[in-house]
This record gives structure tokens, C-alpha cells and sequence, in this order.
């Protein structure tokens, strides 16, 4: 029951749905529902992510209709910290850069938006500092 209106297009194969789609179908029957929060990664990395892939994939196997939604990663990865947000093994989202940075963009815009902040105050002090800021 979506419509365009409803979906932003990040390419081919990502999206971000408008919340107004819940108000629209709040009188519809409810889908099913499986939220993956927290695990115990596996020794081999198995997490959130590829549990949530696998069992998406394991679920439209059966004949089920199924939707996956991965939230945006850590940039962990990025440092070599930890896994990224792309599964593993035969569960995994491909291409997992694609992922891995700049997912939607979002965290690049947040970034953005912390540095041009973080600038004009920067500015404000150097002008002579009238909010009194305390910058030690």
C-alpha cells in the first residue's frame, strides 16, 4: 500500500519510508513484526545485522512476504573497530560499502551540521565572545 510519496529513493535497492505511511494504515490489519535488538555476537561476528539479513532470507524461502530495515552502522567499521552492519557469510547486504558509508547520507550530514556549528562558534569567540562562552 505504498506510494511513491510515501518512499525516498536512495538508488536502486535503499529507501527511507515517511512516517505518515503509519497513520495512513493505522486502521489496516497488522503485518507481523520482528524486532532484532540486541545479541551476543558469535565468535565469527554473527550479530544483529546478519541475523536480521538471514532470517529475511530464511522467511521469503517459506513464502513469506518480508521486508528487512537495518538502521544506519557505527562507524566502527570505518576504523576497524568492529563488523560492519552488512552481515556475513551467505546473510550479508551487498555492496556492503554501500552500507558501511554513507548509508543515506545521514551521517554525513550530521557530521556536517556538527562542524558548521562547531565553526560559527569558534567565529563568535574569536569576534570578541558576547555570550560569554567558556572555551577552556
Amino acid at each position: 500500500n505504498l506510494t511513491e510519496d510515501d518512499i525516498e529513493q536512495y538508488g536502486k535497492y535503499k529507501c527511507k519510508l515517511s512516517l505518515d505511511i503509519f497513520e495512513k494504515n493505522k486502521n489496516k490489519e497488522n503485518g507481523k513484526l520482528v524486532l532484532v535488538t540486541a545479541i551476543n555476537p558469535t565468535p565469527a561476528g554473527e550479530g544483529k545485522s546478519t541475523v536480521t539479513v538471514g532470517l529475511g532470507q530464511a522467511l521469503c524461502k517459506m513464502g513469506k512476504n518480508a521486508v528487512i530495515a537495518l538502521r544506519d552502522p557505527s562507524l566502527g567499521p570505518v576504523f576497524g573497530i568492529k563488523g560492519g552492519a552488512a552481515g556475513g557469510g551467505y546473510a550479508q547486504v551487498v555492496p556492503m560499502e554501500d552500507i558501511n558509508l554513507h548509508f543515506t547520507g545521514d551521517m554525513h550530514a550530521i557530521t556536517s551540521a556538527n562542524n558548521l556549528l562547531a565553526a560559527a562558534i569558534d567565529n563568535h569567540i574569536h569576534q570578541g565572545n558576547d555570550l560569554r562562552i567558556d572555551s577552556r
